[in-house]
């Protein structure tokens, strides 16, 4: 699922920095762009899962709530810390025609590191009120309650909610607004990115659950009939004419729009399962496998490649054949570097460097 989320994330990157003329203007870069709002759900909700996995083998190793706190706070906060650096190259970098105001951009990697903080409050607290008894329910009620709750006061945080009293580099971690004013779509704020986190929270302590991994296939399936039936419900919701909130923004804040991604999600889940389960996606070598492993680097590096000052092509200035092959490009050199990265032995490689350069040479 990761290695997914990096090639739909390519595609979108590259045709929205690349195209230009006609092509900028076609129904190609809309449906690009529309699959470009699956890669941060997909990375939020597998964040989600994985810290799941993680708190449960605590959980049961009977590690007290408060360290399972601590333990997963302090891995959020390197990821935040990540989030921060990355913006500091990327500023670096671009040094001269960058503004400053790119320093405190809330980016992808900013919100996965406070999702996980933020889980790791919500479950300690969790795990507080259950005491020993009820721990996974309450965890999954937990989960599932934070990320509803996010959901429905995304549009009054963007509206008639919004927190101006805040300097603006602290109100767009809750909204986006950048220093632009009003909320800015392409910025990933707590409200309402964080709630696919929270999905992938709870989902993940279900599939981690003693019934679960007896009947995997059985649970997968019902994932997939979940996802079907969420999407269901959220059109019928959004063509109601009943409205909760004064301005309803379907792409940017709805609830319905969390709903239907966390579906889609979901229904992606399954459909995973199903692929390694018949083994379409473990004959030989998978890119999509291979890209997941080192999704955080990919994800690193292609940005300079592609909206830096290293791209390897001019910005909105080529056609839909041009960004093509461009995309196709990144694809190979970022597969090429993941496998770099997981088909070499570095540390060997570092302490065979280390013991060249301070061997002791032999007397005379």
């Amino acid at each position: 699922m990761r290695g997914l989320a990096c090639l739909l994330m390519f595609q979108t990157h590259c045709y929205d920095s690349w195209l230009g003329g006609d092509g900028r203007k076609s129904s190609f870069l809309t449906w690009s762009q529309l699959g470009g709002t699956l890669p941060a759900p997909l990375f939020l909700f597998l964040a989600g899962i994985s810290f799941a996995f993680v708190t449960d083998k605590l959980v049961r190793k009977n590690v007290s709530a408060a360290e399972v706190a601590r333990s997963m706070a302090r891995r959020g906060a390197e990821i935040f810390a990540f989030g921060l650096l990355f913006r500091l190259q990327e500023y670096l970098i671009a040094w001269g025609w960058a503004p400053k105001s790119d320093l405190f951009r809330v980016d992808i990697l900013n919100t996965i590191g406070l999702s996980m903080i933020l889980m790791a409050l919500v479950c300690g607290l969790a795990l507080r009120a259950a005491g020993q008894h009820g721990q996974r329910s309450a965890l999954v009620a937990a989960a599932v309650s934070s990320g509803a709750l996010i959901g429905l006061l995304t549009p009054l945080l963007w509206t008639t909610w919004r927190p101006t009293w805040l300097p603006w580099p602290l109100e767009s971690y809750i909204n986006g607004c950048h220093n632009l004013s009003t909320p800015q779509p392409w910025l990933f704020p707590i409200f309402p990115w964080t709630a696919f986190a929270f999905a992938g929270l709870a989902a993940g302590f279900l599939l981690f659950s003693d019934w679960a991994r007896a009947h995997t296939a059985q649970t997968l399936a019902l994932s997939g009939a979940a996802g079907t039936a969420f999407l269901l419900v959220a059109r019928v919701l959004d063509h109601s004419s009943i409205r909760l909130y004064s301005v309803y923004d379907y792409w940017h804040t709805s609830p319905n729009f969390v709903l239907t991604r966390v579906g889609i999600l979901l229904v992606i889940v399954f459909l995973s399962y199903a692929c390694c389960r018949w083994r379409l996606g473990a004959w030989g070598f998978s890119p999509l496998i291979q890209l997941g492993q080192t999704s955080l680097l990919v994800y690193w590096v292609h940005i300079e490649f592609v909206y830096g000052r290293f791209s390897i092509l001019p910005k909105r200035a080529v056609g839909i054949r041009t960004a093509s092959l461009g995309l196709l490009t990144i694809f190979l050199m970022m597969l090429a570097l993941s496998l770099l990265r997981t088909r070499i032995d570095w540390k060997a490689v570092a302490h065979s460097l280390r013991a060249r350069i301070f061997q002791p040479k032999p007397a005379a």
